[in-house]
C-alpha cells in the first residue's frame, strides 16, 4: 500500500489538497492533487455501514471537514446517488463504498469528507 494518511492537517497547503485523494477501500483515485479546497462546516452525512434493518431512517453522523469541489468533472472515480432532498451522496465509482460525501444540487458543490478518504 502506498504512503498513504487520514491524518488531514498535514495534507492542505493554501487551501488545497497536497496529494491524491483515495478510497480507502479500494485505493481509487478520487482526486487528483490540488483540485480540491479545504472547508469545515457541519453536515450529517449517512453512516457507510447501516443496519438492513434501519432502512427507513438511516443513521448519521456530524461530520465537519470537508473537501469542496465546484465541478463534477474534477472527480476522477466518483458515482452519485439518486437525489435525496436536495442532495446527491457521493461513493467510489469502484467499489461503490459510501457515502464519502455529498452533492449540494442547488449550490452544484460537491463535498468529500476528510475522514471519509485517505491521502496518498
Amino acid at each position: 500500500m502506498p504512503n498513504c494518511s487520514e491524518n488531514y492537517e498535514s495534507e492542505i497547503s493554501d487551501g488545497k489538497n497536497i496529494r491524491s485523494i483515495t478510497c480507502k477501500f479500494c485505493n481509487s483515485v478520487i482526486l487528483t492533487p490540488t483540485s480540491a479546497s479545504f472547508t469545515s462546516f457541519e453536515f450529517q452525512l449517512p453512516l457507510m455501514r447501516q443496519s438492513k434493518t434501519n432502512e427507513q431512517n438511516p443513521e448519521s453522523e456530524a461530520v465537519s471537514l470537508f473537501w469542496s469541489v465546484g465541478d463534477m468533472f474534477t472527480f476522477q472515480n466518483v458515482g452519485f446517488s439518486n437525489t435525496v432532498g436536495n442532495n446527491k451522496y457521493l461513493t467510489c465509482a469502484d467499489c461503490e463504498a459510501g457515502p464519502i460525501g455529498y452533492h449540494d444540487i442547488p449550490s452544484k458543490i460537491s463535498y468529500v469528507a476528510l475522514t471519509r478518504v485517505l491521502h496518498c
